[in-house]
């Protein structure tokens, strides 16, 4: 599922997203999500989130709706 566009992106779901400090390694860090941040349609490096942990990052993988 394309998790570049924020139709795609439900409050709830299980994803992988990667925070800001991880950016250059790439590590993703798992979570539900609790907020939608971005508020476009659409963003070319993914929909910016915030966890149930309050983690912010940008989602890179839907685990589960």
């Amino acid at each position: 599922m394309d998790t570049s566009k924020r139709e795609n992106i439900k409050i709830g779901q299980l994803v992988k997203i990667v925070l800001k400090k991880d950016q250059r390694t790439g590590a993703l860090t798992e979570g539900v999500i609790k907020g939608i941040l971005t508020k476009s349609p659409y963003h070319p490096h993914g929909i910016k989130v915030i966890l149930d942990t309050n983690q912010v990052g940008r989602v890179k993988e839907i685990i589960e709706d």
